[in-house]
């Protein structure tokens, strides 16, 4: 595994996710206060719409899913979440003060996703995409199958 950090919830997980937003150059504006909190209430990966539908319920007024998804970009960029391609969601990041490459376990029958830290293997990656000529690679790496749950 990779190196150890601190895995945050609740609001010591929304402090960091300010302080590294911030720390990045952005405003924490309330509305994306509010999306990284649904955000990271999510059990398993969110999409954009299944967002902008839990803000609107509860602030009580339409939030559109093309504003949400300008936030989730902003978060991705800035270490906030994750995205899980396949499935084209999001997940909140328990450790945004950490930079880690993304290693998601998927699991196909539950939706339930994983994420590892395992800096010797995204290395390897990450040197095989210089080497082909890629430069600011930040490898995302999804198996899919079964979780022990499910298995």
């Amino acid at each position: 595994m990779g190196a150890q950090h601190t895995l945050h919830h609740g609001a010591p997980l929304a402090k960091a996710a300010q302080t590294a937003f911030e720390a990045s150059g952005e405003q924490w504006t309330a509305m994306r206060a509010i999306v990284f909190e649904t955000l990271s209430r999510f059990p398993k990966p969110a999409s954009a719409y299944d967002i902008a539908e839990a803000v609107s319920t509860s602030e009580g007024r339409r939030i559109a899913a093309n504003s949400v998804y300008r936030i989730l970009d902003l978060f991705v960029t800035a270490n906030l979440a994750r995205k899980v391609e396949s499935a084209n969601a999001y997940v909140a990041n328990a450790h945004p003060d950490c930079v880690h490459d993304c290693i998601f376990l998927v699991c196909d029958t539950c939706g339930q996703v994983t994420h590892l830290d395992d800096d010797s293997l995204s290395a390897r990656v990450r040197a095989a995409a210089t080497n082909a000529g890629f430069s600011q690679v930040r490898p995302v790496i999804e198996v899919r199958g079964k979780c022990a749950d499910c298995d």
